[in-house]
């Protein structure tokens, strides 16, 4: 969310963001309803001032003033009670247009409407070149016996997995490793439930406007979170941070939802695009200092890429484009790792800067070395999301005779070299 005050001043930068991201408002309208709001409040506050002054003036009235004097004062009550229903309703619209303005860009963004306009900034690592003709991650597992693909989908239904025997306790071993990695880091565990109220899907930007793509549970007024950057948003929500809290670093581990709606047809095979999942989420809470929150972004960057070095995966980052990179998004870079059986990069995590724009929605709040209370930066990043990891995983280590070797940083947890 941006500021009215940050709107009104800067209306053509506003104007361009809207533009970049391809959003469609009109913020013409947006200002237009602001003016309305402002002077239904300005008349507001006035008849209520002539009221009590009314009030104030009516002991010492002479009594043959009196009645007159009261019906003046009830004539004004009712008409600023009148305007006040109005007012609440115009408010509610244009709180409704303020929570659909995006957050303006990175000037180094490429600018484009889709992802077809992101850039990739590195390559890291050699792609494999196998000598005999590899399988995909699927053929793997049935080969190996380790997930039932097929019978799951008797008891929840399509794009579910249930893994079994070695590639279960590699899932398992593979957060483990990843969580201990980032507590080194000085990242704080959190293990954070899916359920979150939908003023939490608010506060991080996911609602309004991609409700179809959660789950939701009508009886309990709660939905099923995709990540767990929405519990952790709203976790100070309210609260004002003094200076010496910050910077707050949380790897918030959670079970994950997701309906994938539109995205029908894609993906459908395997392990790539499923409606369960879990994720270890990198989350930074920090001063709005746009320099410091670059330096986290960085940093948020560089852990995500230690681990895929680690596991031994190719991987490109890539640089995404204003109308791919989200409604909120100041900055944003894409992981994508190498797929042999796809011939191409596949995106495994994404690492965000949202500048000030969700701690507006979620009143996150810090205290600076002046007292003056300020909305904080918040930042995310995927450090590991399973089952999609394990697609790369096992199709870059894969062996002629079909097993996989592990990298050496997980042989030591999975008891030996070979999956």
């Amino acid at each position: 969310m941006l500021s009215l005050n940050f709107i009104r001043e800067n209306g053509d930068t506003v104007r361009k963001a809207i533009a970049d991201k391809n959003v469609d408002i009109d913020i013409d309208a947006l200002l237009a309803l602001d003016g309305e709001v402002r002077a239904m409040k300005t008349e507001v506050d006035d008849l209520r001032r002539q009221r009590n002054e009314i009030s104030a003036s009516f002991k010492t009235a002479d009594p043959s003033e009196r009645p007159a004097l009261g019906a003046k004062a009830k004539e004004m009550g009712a008409r600023a009670g009148e305007i006040e229903a109005a007012l609440a309703e115009k408010s509610g619209a244009l709180e409704a247009l303020m929570l659909r303005l995006p957050g303006i860009p990175w000037d180094g963004a490429p600018i484009g409407p889709d992802e077809t306009f992101n850039t990739v900034v590195r390559q890291v690592g050699e792609i494999p070149s196998f000598d005999f003709e590899p399988r995909d991650h699927v053929a793997l597992i049935e080969m190996n016996d380790w997930a039932d693909l097929g019978r799951i989908t008797q008891v929840s239904g399509s794009r579910q997995y249930c893994l079994k025997g070695r590639l279960a306790l590699l899932e398992q071993a593979l957060m483990f490793w990843a969580q201990q990695k980032l507590a080194a880091e000085g990242f704080t565990m959190m293990t954070v439930p899916a359920l979150a109220r939908p003023s939490a899907f608010v506060a991080t930007g996911h609602f309004p406007g991609h409700e179809e793509e959660a789950y939701e549970i009508p009886k309990d007024e709660l939905y099923l979170a995709g990540t767990g950057e929405i519990a952790l948003t709203s976790l100070h929500s309210g609260e004002i941070i003094e200076a010496d809290k910050l910077p707050i670093l949380y790897a918030g581990y959670s079970p994950c939802f997701r309906r994938e709606a539109g995205s029908a047809g894609r993906d459908v095979r395997g392990l790539l695009r499923v409606h369960q999942f879990y994720k270890l989420e990198q989350y930074v809470i920090c001063e709005d200092d746009d320099a410091i929150s670059a330096e986290w972004h960085a940093r948020l960057l560089a852990n995500a890429e230690m681990l895929l070095k680690d596991l031994e995966i190719p991987y490109q980052v890539v640089e995404t484009s204003t109308g791919d990179m989200g409604l909120g998004k100041y900055r944003m870079n894409d992981i994508e790792s190498w797929v042999p059986s796809l011939g191409k990069y596949r995106e495994t995590h994404s690492c965000s800067t949202l500048h000030d724009w969700q701690a507006r929605r979620a009143n996150l709040r810090w205290r600076d070395g002046e007292r003056k209370v300020r909305f904080v930066h918040t930042l995310n990043n995927t450090a590991l999301a399973s089952p999609r990891i394990l697609v790369p995983l096992l199709e870059n280590h894969q062996q002629a005779d079909g097993r996989v070797k592990l990298p050496k940083a997980l042989q030591g947890l999975m008891g030996g070299e070979y999956l």
